[in-house]
């Protein structure tokens, strides 16, 4: 398969709303395949189609000792508790900061073969959802923020990547 560019803040691509897959084809699968490849490539925990420039509501999680997810069409359907997290993103490289998450969420949404699935996530998994379908909406982690001055910047080998 093949590695995709990854787009950077404040690339436009990375605030516009992802539109749904209405069709899963083998182009959407060929697209899923190239975002694993990225995604392990970049050595993150997550991506979202729109980070590669494909405007469609599509990510892929690979968190350690878990197997990988693909989510088409995702939505959280329900979230608990709070906690604070450490979070960066590889479409804003070299920077990190602690936001709130939810504990735990559940989200339902398509895999790859067109199948429903509904998971419960807690701890790096929850977090990667809620960064990804964030990305969907066009919401970046540090939107989250109320004052940059909470952006860290982190050196590029020790950057703590959820996506």
């Amino acid at each position: 398969m093949a590695v995709l560019k990854i787009r950077t803040n404040p690339d436009p691509v990375l605030r516009k709303k992802a539109v749904k897959v209405t069709n899963i084809d083998d182009s959407v699968r060929k697209l899923i395949d190239n975002m694993i490849d990225t995604l392990h490539e970049s050595s993150g925990v997550g991506l979202a189609a729109n980070q590669v420039g494909v405007p469609l509501r599509i990510v892929v999680i690979h968190v350690p000792d878990e197997d990988l997810l693909v989510l088409i069409n995702p939505e959280v359907v329900e979230t608990e508790g709070e906690r604070t997290v450490v979070e960066g993103c590889l479409s804003i490289p070299g920077y990190q900061a602690e936001i709130c998450r939810a504990e735990t969420v559940k989200v339902k949404a398509k895999g790859r073969n067109g199948k429903l699935i509904r998971r419960k996530a807690s701890e790096l998994l929850a977090q990667a959802i809620q960064h990804e379908v964030d990305h969907l909406n066009g919401v970046l982690y540090i939107d989250y923020l109320d004052d940059m001055s909470r952006l860290v910047k982190v050196d590029p080998g020790t950057d703590f990547k959820p996506d």
